[in-house]
């Protein structure tokens, strides 16, 4: 709370001065509230507590008095400075602090000329600071060790009057201290929120700081101003109200922190006259001057007193305050008290640095608030950062070390990596502090998903293994500075390659590159010695690399330039900055120049040397994916081609994927038009997708006769791994001139007819023709420019649906796999493309799957992804299971998403959605993600037509089960339980969170079931019931979604739906029509019935009253009702009558009337509509 700040008022005598303490009791008060209101109340409760205030009549005239007193300090204050006009000291605060200086000064001045007056003003500044708008009273006290005084000490509170009493001893004073109950229920100035709050903080702090700088050669030592002011501080840091606890333990501990410095400033004075005296003892015996040595040592004798004055003081506040204040309930104020207790042990290390001291920082590590554990680990820092504090530090250390450690696994990041900061200095000041152990434990953290923290770690590492490596040869045989460099790195690298062999925590070498990077950039960025050491010979060095090292070093050059490229942002690793400055971008741009000049022409040679490797030439090749196109060696002609026959001749060699994928991405990298060296690229892939292309012609002539296929294993593996560079190609180039739909669609089969190719084949075969037709729609506004081209377009797509629709029963699962996301991927583009094409030109043309595909697709997904749970448990057996469940799952959900997208896309109609709505409770964690987003989706596109789909859903659970249990054969996999499928309907009614937007789409799911209850219904003898009426108990779960216009609509169509029946209420196969139409009436009264009506178990559970929690329309607070009594049988419930309602209205006199039951509820006969009889001040309910 923000006090509006009034002129100060001081009560005092004029006659007293210094000894006035030592005179009769004496009352004065300082007010700051001017509310009339407030005034009577405090007299009012002055009198019920039978306290005589003889002061208070005099309050006016004693506040005209302190009022002209703080006007003149104002305009001595004016004089100096105009900008300050302030009047009291807590608007000082507000002026900044040259203003603060000035009023400081006139406030000491003042306080020479009238120290009561003016220290009285210094309290009520507190006070106020607090938030307190009250009343301050003071009366003399003579001792403090008179025990009828300290009995008075009381903090008590006036429910009465609503007001709050705190007396307490500021001697020479007893202070009483009268503010409003509410004050701890409101913000006060130190925790608002906002710039003002923290500027407040700031200007508070700098308030107490400049005072004490101010009276540190004056006043501060006359034993009263400091007295009073730590006794008043003393006293309001132990309140019970917050806001005085609060602002009161930051005075304290501020001015604590001040008086520090003003022992240090003495400490520093009283050396300088030591080595004075010295220098004057030193002098021979005629120049020797005896009343200057006096002096001298009179000067020393002083400060010293000075400074064990001081030394008392804090102390005092040290004891008083802080001892009581550091495990407060606040952590506002534990965090203030870590915080200074750190800084009183850095600056003052000769009274606070020791073990007595030190244990107050290892309790609170434990904190379980994170700004406290943080101020602890902060104030640590800066202890272990200065090496002349080391020595005191030796048995805190070995004592909470390992809470240190386990602080790295922090919650909260910030605490974390704070804690690793300090570990680091703690090894880099004491080589024994920490063990193998702990280093193992610390050095983890490279891999951490939090990149300050793997930073951290990072240096950690660096200073612990690769700073200190020295190279095991003799320095003789160094000729020259690049060659000791070069064997420098190399013992580094060795180091950095054993520690990544032996950490078996992570094996991505780029999150190891990453936490090194602000380090140990300088080792990772010299390319030169890597790939010397990479190029050199292992026979012809002693220290050479095996080839498992030999990969692990390659991947760490990729990693490096990944890092110098692009920057630190990794995958799965968060805190990197996101935003990079001019310098930065700078740093990035000559490092990209540096790479690309000097491995543009040692990375043929890395090519050649590896070229048998396949892991680690798959890594070499994506290095040229980070080069600068714009660099000076750009147009190096003879570089690039060199470049370029040495990726060529590493695809002769190999057909791995990885290899295959890397190659693709950095021909797509060198061919891209802002290059420089893209004709030459270009003229590369071209030639090289001619060779494949031409050699798959041949083999094709060779083994495909008709529509067999027949070629020995030779020639199999050979077009096996041409197809996989020609497809790993098509998917990162445009390869439509090469005609592969032509030269590949006879592969796949016409007709269910044996001799057809191998699954392998197959696999790869589909794959192509789905990116050829994939790049075809998407360069259809260029290729496309006559009808003629659109029907051969529109022809190929045709042929490619067909013969993947066969494939979907093919023997091979993969197959089966790849030729249903082959289908959806190429349906969705097409989709697409019409959607965004431009009607005045060519394009694409319609093309909509036959219904027989549709129904193939809808098969796929139901047989292929939701498959039965005790699949997935049992594959819980051992961890290479999981990984497979794993696997298994993510490629399920891939084939749910592509078929989503069909219905989203508008290929498939949206009633299909149906089917995979049904699963959303069964599988969701699984898949209710993408299933959850469908229904999205949908809704955006037409909420009509997505809610009538829900409703279509629900439907054809519930008939599936009907048809189950009439045949009463074994239970089916696919069949839900009735109360499955009702929870399925709960959930669906809890998607439509906004009831007025999705209004019409709750009424059509009301109106369509009850149509699909009653429809085609013919009442007999034989079936007097509809056999799907247990699906209004389903229906039911959406009867909250209605709004009250909405309910009773829906009721009218159910009345003229039951209309045409005999229905007899009483019978128990009406029950669920009871149950719909119940939660129908219970919500049309805006009453939560529906959570008891819809109840799985129990639909009229005994302990719950359908009426028991009215709600008032038009957001209006509950009527004041009681509860129904619980322990009422199935008989007549007690009824609310007149009586107890006035009753409670008396009580209450803000409460609404109750409004009139209109309907009454008997669910075990009969539902009466409207009762005319029934007392309007009654509700009865009958059960």
């Amino acid at each position: 709370m923000i006090p509006e700040p009034t002129a100060a008022a001081a009560s005092r005598p004029s006659e007293q001065n210094q000894n006035s303490r030592d005179g009769a009791n004496s009352s004065g008060a300082v007010n700051h509230s001017e509310d009339e209101s407030g005034n009577e109340n405090r007299q009012k409760s002055v009198r019920r507590r039978k306290r005589a205030h003889e002061g208070s009549e005099n309050v006016k005239r004693k506040r005209a008095k302190a009022g002209r007193s703080s006007v003149r300090r104002a305009r001595g204050s004016h004089n100096k400075q105009r900008h300050v006009e302030a009047v009291t000291l807590f608007e000082v605060v507000t002026m900044g602090r040259s203003a603060m200086q000035a009023v400081i000064e006139d406030w000491i001045e003042a306080y020479v000329t009238d120290r009561d007056s003016s220290l009285l003003d210094l309290i009520s500044f507190f006070i106020q600071c607090s938030g307190c708008k009250g009343v301050v009273t003071a009366e003399m006290c003579q001792s403090k060790e008179d025990s009828d005084v300290m009995s008075k000490m009381v903090e008590e509170l006036d429910e009465v009057a609503s007001l709050q009493y705190k007396k307490f001893l500021a001697f020479p004073w007893i202070l009483t201290v009268t503010w409003p109950m509410d004050t701890d229920s409101v913000e006060y100035p130190l925790i608002q929120s906002g710039p003002y709050g923290r500027w407040f903080h700031s200007e508070f702090c700098d308030f107490v700081s400049v005072l004490v700088a101010q009276c540190q050669h004056s006043v501060i030592f006359d034993r009263y101003l400091m007295d009073t002011l730590i006794s008043l501080l003393t006293e309001l840091s132990n309140s019970y109200v917050r806001a005085f606890r609060h602002t009161c333990t930051l005075a304290a501990v501020k001015l604590l922190s001040a008086l520090v410095g003003v022992a240090l400033s003495l400490s520093v004075g009283i050396e300088n006259s030591q080595k004075l005296y010295k220098v004057q003892r030193t002098k021979t015996a005629r120049q020797k001057s005896t009343p200057q040595l006096e002096r001298i040592q009179k000067k020393i004798t002083e400060l010293q007193e000075k400074r064990v004055e001081i030394e008392s003081m804090m102390d005092i506040i040290f004891k008083g305050v802080f001892l009581k204040r550091y495990r407060d309930v606040l952590p506002e104020i534990r965090s203030i008290c870590m915080e200074e207790l750190g800084l009183w042990m850095k600056l003052y290390s000769s009274a606070f640095l020791s073990d007595s001291y030190l244990k107050y920082v290892g309790w609170m590590m434990y904190d379980k608030i994170p700004d406290v554990r943080l101020k602890c680990v902060l104030g640590l820092q800066g202890l272990y950062g200065d090496p002349l504090l080391l020595p005191k530090l030796d048995l805190f250390t070995s004592r909470f070390k390992d809470r240190m450690i386990s602080m790295t696994l922090d919650k909260d990041s910030e605490v974390a990596v704070q804690t690793m900061k300090l570990l680091v200095l703690i090894s880099k000041t004491s080589d024994d502090a920490l063990s193998p152990e702990d280093y193992k434990q610390l050095l983890q953290f490279v891999y951490s998903s939090q990149r300050p923290l793997a930073a951290t770690a990072g240096e950690l590492l660096f200073s612990r293994l690769l700073n200190t490596v020295t190279p095991a040869s003799d320095t003789q045989d160094e000729r020259n500075e690049e060659e000791a460099h070069e064997r420098r790195t190399s013992a580094r690298l060795k180091a950095l390659l054993q520690f990544h062999q032996e950490s078996e925590l992570h094996k991505h070498v780029v999150y190891l590159v990453d936490s090194l990077w602000d380090c140990g950039g300088a080792l990772l960025k010299d390319w030169a010695t890597l790939t010397s050491i990479l190029l050199q010979d292992p026979s012809s060095h002693s220290t050479g690399l095996t080839l498992a090292e030999q990969a692990v070093l390659v991947e760490i050059l990729v990693a490096s330039v990944r890092q110098a490229s692009e920057g630190p942002a990794l995958a799965g690793r968060s805190g990197a900055k996101k935003v990079m400055s001019a310098r930065e971008k700078k740093i990035q741009m000559d490092d990209c120049t540096k790479l690309t000049e000097h491995l543009l022409l040692v990375l043929p040679k890395l090519l050649s040397k590896f070229s048998s490797s396949r892991d680690i030439v798959a890594s070499l090749m994506r290095i040229p994916q980070y080069f600068h196109p714009e660099g000076p060696e750009a147009e190096n002609t003879q570089a690039v081609s060199s470049l370029m026959a040495e990726m060529g001749a590493v695809l002769d060699l190999h057909s791995g994927p990885a290899v295959l994928e890397a190659a693709a991405r950095t021909y797509l990298a060198l061919c891209g038009e802002e290059t420089t060296w893209c004709a030459t690229a270009r003229a590369a892939r071209d030639s090289l997708v001619q060779t494949w292309a031409d050699r798959l012609t041949v083999l094709l002539e060779d083994s495909l006769k008709g529509d067999c296929f027949s070629a020995d294993e030779e020639k199999t593996g050979e077009f096996l791994a041409t197809l996989k560079k020609l497809r790993a190609f098509h998917n990162c180039h445009d390869l439509s001139r090469w005609s592969l739909f032509e030269l590949l669609s006879p592969l796949l089969p016409a007709e269910s007819s044996r001799g057809g190719a191998p699954p392998e084949v197959l696999l790869e075969v589909l794959q192509c023709l789905c990116y050829f037709l994939l790049w075809s729609l998407n360069t259809s506004h260029e290729t496309l420019t006559s009808r003629e081209n659109a029907v051969a377009q529109r022809l190929q797509l045709r042929l490619f649906c067909e013969r993947s629709h066969r494939c979907l029963s093919h023997p091979d699962n993969v197959v089966r796999q790849q030729a249903f996301l082959g289908v959806c991927d190429v349906l969705t583009a097409h989709s697409y493309q019409l959607h965004v094409w431009d009607p005045t030109s060519f394009g694409p043309l319609l093309y909509t799957p036959s219904p027989k595909l549709q129904r193939a697709l809808l098969t796929f997904v139901c047989m292929h992804v939701f498959v039965g749970p005790e699949c997935d448990s049992q594959s819980r057996v051992s961890e290479n299971s999981e990984v497979e469940r794993l696997e298994d799952l993510h490629k399920r959900r891939n084939l749910l998403a592509a078929f989503c997208k069909l219905i989203v896309h508008g290929v498939l109609e949206m009633s299909m959605a149906a089917e995979v709505f049904m699963f959303y409770m069964k599988y969701y964690n699984d898949f209710g993600d993408i299933i959850k987003e469908t229904m999205y989706r949908t809704r955006q596109i037409d909420k009509i037509e997505s809610a009538r789909t829900l409703a279509l859903c629900l439907q054809q659970l519930f008939v599936r089960l009907k048809k189950e249990q009439e045949s009463g054969g074994r239970a089916h996999p696919g069949v839900q339980t009735f109360t499955s499928i009702k929870e399925l309907a709960r959930r669906f009614a809890l998607t439509f969170g906004d009831l007025v937007k999705f209004r019409e789409c709750v009424v059509m799911i009301h109106r369509n079931g009850i149509e699909f209850v009653f429809q085609e219904f013919s009442q007999t003898p034989e079936t007097p019931t509809p056999p799907y009426l247990s699906f209004l108990t389903i229906l039911s779960e959406f009867s909250c979604k209605l709004l009250k216009p909405d309910k009773k609509t829906v009721f009218s169509c159910l009345q003229k739906h039951t209309a045409e029946h005999i229905i007899d209420l009483r019978e128990e196969c009406w029950q669920p029509l009871i149950y719909y139409r119940a939660s129908l009436l219970a919500a049309a009264e805006g009453e939560d019935a529906v959570s008891y009506v819809s109840s799985d178990r129990k639909p009229n559970p005994p302990n719950r009253s359908p009426f028991s929690k009215q709600k008032l329309e038009e957001g209006k607070s509950p009527c004041p009702v009681s509860p129904v009594d619980s322990k009422i049988s199935k008989g007549h419930r007690s009824n609310f009558s007149p009586s107890h309602q006035e009753r409670t209205t008396d009580m209450d006199p803000f409460s609404l009337p109750l409004e009139p039951s209109a309907r009454r509820l008997d669910t075990e006969g009969t539902i009466v509509s409207t009762s005319n009889e029934v007392d309007d001040d009654t509700v009865e309910i009958e059960l």
